[in-house]
């Protein structure tokens, strides 16, 4: 084997060296304003917002009266002898106008204002919920393209330092210190690691379009500065999952059927209507009529008492439906913490004993060709497995970030 010269050696072990810092967005969208933009303009929370300000518009009629009913008719209209269809020779004739007031009981009125605040309480904890998703949305898409920004910074570092060495390669070829074999390898070498900027390429492209979902066309913008991440302790996760974005609905939502189960029993007491009238008659005084109806809920036990009970079956399955949540949310949360502690080990063991035993085995083979003994192929293969090593460390530094912005989002307080 030829001998080669120090510069192949510095080229060679510069692939090898600790992953350095990358440098920061001078100016962008930030971690937290993309939040912020998504918050302002995701067209799910706008769509919560019309249905809040909806609730909260129907309640102020939630308790009034319904709307009086004007009844105009003619009684005792002739249809047969000479008096037929006159209204004004026969004396039984009448022209009649009537004012008609139905009065649900109090009971009823008093329960739909209370499922009207419910109702408004219900869609205030889901507008809270759906705000606290978006954010965490689009908390990962933004992390999903600076992620995948720092892996197309890699790839870039490293071809370029395969072109570096291919550009020493001819020269030293030409010298014969050097076999053509290895220029080809080297070669082969920049394909690989082409095909695998390509489809980081790619992989940016779909996280700027998830991006753009949630903000806009700003997310076509640089990404400025560093993501500062939440940092959320099992003592946190214990105190807080019951009150879970989540799981913040379930209680207005409970609320609600119960009114609307205290509406179904008023109605055992029937309600009542009055009636003020005013008669015309052509050849007698005019007359004035008042009346009060009421209703008679006699058979309680076959319309009344069903729609009361199914309404409490409402609000038990809204209560269990309410627990199977809480325990699949505290599920996730003990799955997502086990995965985090895990990854949390596997990334401080790669960023330095993985690291740097990846480095010593380019150092040791570089040693190995130089000295003559091997060809370049063990070489270009140690490298490969640093670039390995560094994209595995930008990977779990992915997850742990995805990971954290999960578990903040089960026990945000927004």
């Amino acid at each position: 084997m030829c001998p080669v010269d120090r510069s192949v050696v510095r080229v060679l072990l510069c692939a090898a060296a600790a992953c350095l810092p990358l440098a920061a967005h001078s100016a962008g969208l930030g971690y937290a304003e993309a939040q912020e933009l998504a918050r302002q303009s995701a067209p799910n929370l706008r769509a919560q917002q019309a249905t809040l300000a909806g609730s909260r518009v129907a309640v102020t009629s939630a308790g009034t009266l319904p709307d009086p009913k004007l009844t105009l008719g003619l009684e005792g209209v002739p249809v047969q002898g000479p008096d037929r269809w006159s209204l004004t020779r026969d004396s039984g004739t009448e022209q009649r106008v009537a004012l008609m007031q139905e009065v649900p009981n109090r009971a009823k009125r008093d329960a739909r204002v209370a499922a009207g605040q419910a109702r408004i309480e219900r869609d205030r904890a889901m507008l809270v919920a759906t705000s606290a998703m978006v954010r965490r949305d689009a908390a990962l898409a933004w992390l999903g393209v600076y992620y995948a920004e720092r892996r197309e910074k890699l790839i870039a570092e490293f071809l370029r330092e395969n072109q570096l060495l291919q550009d020493t390669l001819g020269a030293r070829i030409a010298a014969m210190r050097a076999m053509p074999a290895d220029l080809t390898m080297a070669r082969q070498d920049a394909l690989m690691i082409a095909d695998r900027g390509d489809e980081l390429a790619r992989d940016i492209a779909k996280a700027r379009a998830e991006l753009r979902r949630w903000i806009g066309e700003r997310a076509s913008e640089p990404l400025a500065g560093e993501p500062v991440l939440p940092d959320v302790s099992a003592e946190q996760l214990r105190a807080r999952l019951p009150q879970s974005p989540e799981l913040r609905p379930y209680g207005p939502m409970r609320e609600m059927a119960a009114a609307e189960m205290a509406e179904m029993s008023a109605e055992r007491r029937g309600d009542w209507s009055w009636q003020v009238g005013y008669a015309r008659r052509p050849r007698y005084d005019d007359m004035v009529s008042f009346m009060l109806s009421f209703d008679l809920p006699w058979q309680r036990e076959r319309r009344q008492q069903p729609l009361v009970d199914a309404k409490r079956r409402e609000i038990e399955r809204i209560e269990g439906e309410r627990d199977d949540l809480a325990r699949r949310i505290a599920a996730e949360a003990e799955s997502m913490s086990a995965d985090l502690r895990a990854m949390d080990a596997m990334h401080a063991r790669l960023s330095t004993t993985g690291l740097a035993l990846a480095a010593e085995r380019v150092a040791l083979l570089m040693a190995s060709y130089e000295a003559g003994r091997s060809d370049l192929g063990p070489v270009l293969a140690a490298r490969t497995q640093v670039l390995e090593t560094r994209m595995r460390l930008i990977e779990l530094e992915t997850q742990r970030a995805a990971m954290r912005v999960r578990l903040a989002t089960l026990i945000s307080e927004e």
